[in-house]
């Protein structure tokens, strides 16, 4: 599989993936977006952004210029098959595991979450996966077609099961998604209130952290495919992403989502960037 290897990198993120102990990729694929495309043009724009952010985090007193982290490109995906789209990206991230490396991946759309989630549990049979995220994101199916961005969480199910899915943010999804996760999930709608206390819960077993960045709301975010207005703020999602420091196994995780060209200011795509340093730096710590 070939990886579109770009001239810039993310800043900070110059290591060669033998000496990384982290590995950035890029999925440009939106092809199951059910509103309004554009995810896949999120990466080269958090790239070339990436350079109007400093490599330290004043959040995390820590810098990317100090930790080993390799920007892999993004990969180079067919159009038109999603089934081989997802199989070439379980591919990459299990050569990555495979390599002893933690990876953030950086979408797309949010089934690309699926595949990736799925190799982190081959490697770590008890992965548990922190959501935070607008959609409940757990239908059977969309229009009939279980793989879809509205179904990605209810796939990871199907593999994880019980007790291991925990849903922050959430404010959106069918009647039956919502009735389904009192059985299945630990949801907190609205907020992310809950995360330091699941944090706790979750603090010695292999953690898998999926972003989708239509959880801030659209007011202040609205570069994304599916605004849900009665977001949290930046500084809400800042204050999560600290309190992720106190998980003990943090494997992997992805920010997804991001479609820059809605949101001509730049000021998404300046939220997506900050983002990706403070997970990179939270998978190096």
């Amino acid at each position: 599989m070939k990886n579109n290897m770009n001239i810039q990198t993310f800043i900070g993120c110059e290591s060669s993936f033998e000496e990384a102990s982290t590995v950035l990729f890029g999925i440009p694929f939106d092809g199951t977006t059910s509103f309004r495309p554009g995810t896949r043009f999120a990466m080269q724009a958090i790239r070339q952004d990436s350079f109007g952010l400093e490599s330290y985090s004043p959040y995390l007193d820590r810098d990317l210029e100090e930790e080993a982290i390799h920007d892999g490109g993004d990969l180079e995906l067919p159009f038109g098959n999603t089934e081989r789209v997802l199989s070439d990206i379980a591919a990459y991230t299990k050569e990555v595991l495979d390599s002893g490396k933690k990876f953030l991946m950086v979408g797309g759309e949010h089934l690309v979450s699926l595949p990736t989630i799925e190799a982190a549990y081959e490697k770590y049979p008890n992965l548990h996966v922190i959501h935070i995220d607008a959609h409940t994101d757990l239908r059977e199916d969309y229009m009939g077609e279980p793989l879809s961005h509205a179904s990605v969480i209810r796939r990871c199910f199907d593999f994880l099961g019980d007790g291991r899915i925990f849903q922050f943010g959430i404010r959106s999804g069918l009647k039956e998604e919502f009735e389904w996760a009192k059985e299945h999930t630990y949801m907190e709608k609205f907020t992310i209130d809950t995360l330091p206390q699941i944090v706790q819960q979750l603090k010695n077993v292999p953690v898998y952290v999926t972003i989708d960045l239509d959880v801030l709301d659209p007011g202040t975010f609205p570069g994304t495919g599916t605004p849900e207005p009665g977001g949290i703020t930046y500084k809400e999602l800042l204050a999560g992403i600290a309190v992720l420091q106190n998980l003990n196994q943090i494997v992997a995780a992805d920010v997804v989502e991001l479609s820059p060209q809605y949101d001509p200011s730049g000021a998404s795509t300046a939220m997506a960037c900050k983002t990706v340093r403070e997970m990179l730096l939270t998978l190096t710590k």
